[in-house]
């Protein structure tokens, strides 16, 4: 069951409109639909996510590696965060450099579990504008994996109409290297999209590039494919489905259908076998970032942890 610490004050208002294109390579398509949302939504929006706390929500997972499946925990971490558009990075003094500021929902998504006698922990951290009317695309991911073997650290900063990517690893066919790709859909900002509205995300075939966790695990290059998203109502839950064109890999990613479209479940398949899966343990809202210290570990077991 859900638990959740609402905050205990709440700003006055925060305004915006909201757009995505319905079939786009990284670049707004003429025609392209711009979704308003009413006040009431707005203030739903900023009393949620600038009341000064985070939303802190812990997984059951199911892993599969090295043809096995593992169980393991994910968290994921979603907050709002002033961020410099220009060197993309969290800002130190926001107020003082207003004029390079844009306001983010981040995501930090970390998966642990064991392989035999060694185990492994992967994070990944989301950087998407939440206002989508100036800025239709993620300006940022981060990407590490960590095991007894070693590690690996992939970074995509938006660059114009392309994705710088850095790729950092002990493999010697995949690091150090420094390329560009097209600035198409991430599958890894379909949580961000979601979290900040999921009727952005229209209904219809995109180019994708594939999440960072499956290309690290299976060793793929980071290139866009053909990919079609399309939603299914459950009545008190919805369903954003991805299915790739060319490459037998589906996720789909289940969230409530109302405010704050909570992620509750997740399903990702590949050549018709599960490869990872998770399921809502528990949701807080906290300042965490305050929390850490000895006398606050009590609060791991309102997560389940």
């Amino acid at each position: 069951m859900r638990q959740t610490i609402y905050p205990f004050w709440k700003l006055l208002f925060w305004a915006g409109t909201f757009l995505f294109s319905s079939c786009h390579s990284g670049n707004k398509p003429n025609g392209q639909k711009v979704l308003v949302s009413s006040n009431k939504a707005d203030n739903a929006f900023a009393n949620y996510w600038y009341g000064g706390e985070g939303e802190l929500n812990t997984y059951d997972l199911e892993q599969l590696r090295y043809g096995e499946m593992r169980k393991g925990e994910a968290v994921m971490v979603f907050v709002t965060e002033p961020f410099d558009k220009e060197k993309q990075v969290k800002m130190d003094s926001p107020d003082r450099e207003a004029g390079k500021k844009v306001s983010v929902m981040k995501l930090n998504h970390i998966r642990r579990f064991n392989t035999g006698i060694y185990d492994y922990s992967m994070m990944q951290s989301v950087f998407t504008p939440i206002d989508l009317n100036k800025r239709a695309s993620t300006l940022k991911t981060t990407t590490t994996s960590q095991d007894w073997c070693g590690h690996t650290f992939h970074q995509l900063n938006k660059d114009g109409n392309r994705y710088k990517v850095a790729g950092f690893s002990y493999f010697e066919s995949e690091g150090d290297k420094v390329t560009k790709i097209q600035g198409d859909l991430l599958e890894d900002e379909l949580w961000t999209q979601i979290r900040i509205n999921p009727e952005h995300l229209e209904e219809g075939n995109y180019h994708v590039i594939p999440a960072t966790f499956y290309s690290r695990l299976a060793h793929d290059p980071m290139k866009a494919k053909q990919a079609r998203i399309r939603r299914e109502e459950r009545g008190a839950s919805s369903q954003l489905i991805l299915e790739y064109l060319h490459l037998d890999r589906t996720l789909t990613i289940e969230y409530t259908s109302s405010f704050p479209y909570e992620i509750v479940a997740w399903t990702e398949l590949q050549n018709g076998q599960v490869m990872s899966k998770g399921k809502l343990k528990a949701s807080v809202k906290s300042a965490y970032w305050r929390e850490h210290g000895n006398r606050h570990a009590y609060l791991r077991d309102s997560l389940g942890l």
